[in-house]
């Protein structure tokens, strides 16, 4: 396993990271024995950073985390997120007095002292811009409930935003994939220049880039799957796999 220092901390952490939505219960069925058991592979293999949020699975995920994690605290770092237990749009979702309560919350389930980074959870361009929150975060920081920050975001312009007017923000998190390279034009450059650290969301694109999805694949009754799994994208992997072929890989 590789591992790379997250931009301006002292987190070195490897470059490969386990992110956990799925083993929350929010994608259907889960199992927690072979969840805990793909965490516990996941760290055999030198991954120590592992990525959660307050409401996947209403919190389950982090309490998976803590399992998997105990007596471990001080070699694998957790990254959780909050903001969409709450109306992302109303101001009081990123008060002092909510955030610090979706902190301790979040605390207690991870059954740590100190979140590693927390993360606003792809919260409205208006409320970055509005950047009161920033504020609360370096006050936690402060008290040492949270060791670094940083934002999910869903654009460009949020990203850019991000890096350019908040100095303690230490990582941004992005989709980005072989299906989706506008990062790299600027906001990947700007990122480094900026001493910001790069968290690379959705990079096998939700499943559609494993090669284990087919026009022919059906999956239970979900929410989420069936919006994301469609006809155009699969065509386009399928063409994307072709090119490759063709020119060797394999």
């Amino acid at each position: 396993m590789k591992y790379n220092q997250l931009g301006n901390t002292d987190l070195h952490i490897s470059e490969l990271s386990f992110g956990t939505w799925a083993i929350g219960g929010s994608w259907g069925k889960s199992d927690d024995k072979e969840a805990l058991r793909g965490l516990e592979r996941a760290m055999e293999l030198g991954v120590n950073f592992f990525d959660t949020a307050d409401v996947y699975g209403d919190g389950h995920s982090e309490e998976l985390l803590a399992k998997a994690t105990k007596g471990k605290e001080d070699k694998i770092y957790i990254a959780t997120k909050f903001c969409r237990a709450g109306d992302i749009h109303d101001l009081h979702t990123y008060s002092k007095e909510q955030v610090r309560a979706y902190c301790e919350a979040s605390l207690r389930r991870l059954g740590r002292d100190r979140i590693d980074l927390f993360q606003i959870h792809c919260p409205p361009f208006e409320i970055i811009k509005e950047g009161s929150v920033f504020h609360v975060l370096d006050q936690l920081q402060q008290e040492g409930k949270i060791r670094y920050y940083g934002v999910s975001v869903e654009s460009m312009d949020e990203g850019l935003f991000v890096i350019e007017n908040n100095p303690n923000v230490r990582a941004l998190q992005i989709i980005f994939n072989v299906l989706r390279q506008k990062p790299l034009k600027e906001l990947l450059p700007k990122a480094i220049d900026k001493k910001v650290g790069i968290l690379a969301r959705v990079p096998l694109a939700s499943g559609l880039l494993t090669g284990k999805f087919s026009k022919n694949t059906s999956f239970e009754m979900m929410i989420i799957a069936p919006l994301i799994v469609t006809v155009l994208p699969l065509m386009l992997v399928k063409r994307f796999r072709d090119c490759l072929l063709k020119k060797g890989w394999n």
